[in-house]
C-alpha cells in the first residue's frame, strides 16, 4: 500500500471519532450551561464542571478545524 493511501485510509478512519466527540462535546457544554443558569450547581462545583466545560469546547474546536481540513483536502 502506497503511503498517500495509508494517510487517507488513517484520516478517513478517525472522522467519525472527530464527528462523535464534537457532538458529545456539544452536548456537554449544552447540559453545564443549563444547569448553571438553573442554579443547579454549587459554588465549590463550579470550578471542575468549567474545567469540563473548557475541555469539551477545546474538543470542539480541534474536530472542527479537522472537519475543516478533511473538506480542503477533498477539493
Amino acid at each position: 500500500m502506497a503511503k498517500a493511501d495509508e494517510v487517507k485510509l488513517a484520516h478517513e478512519s478517525h472522522a467519525p471519532v472527530y464527528d462523535l466527540a464534537n457532538r458529545v462535546c456539544r452536548s456537554t457544554v449544552a447540559v453545564i450551561d443549563t444547569m448553571v443558569q438553573r442554579g443547579a450547581i454549587k459554588g465549590e462545583e463550579l470550578s471542575t464542571l468549567g474545567q469540563l466545560r473548557d475541555q469539551a469546547v477545546q474538543l470542539i474546536q480541534m474536530a472542527e478545524t479537522y472537519q475543516q481540513d478533511q473538506a480542503a483536502n477533498a477539493e
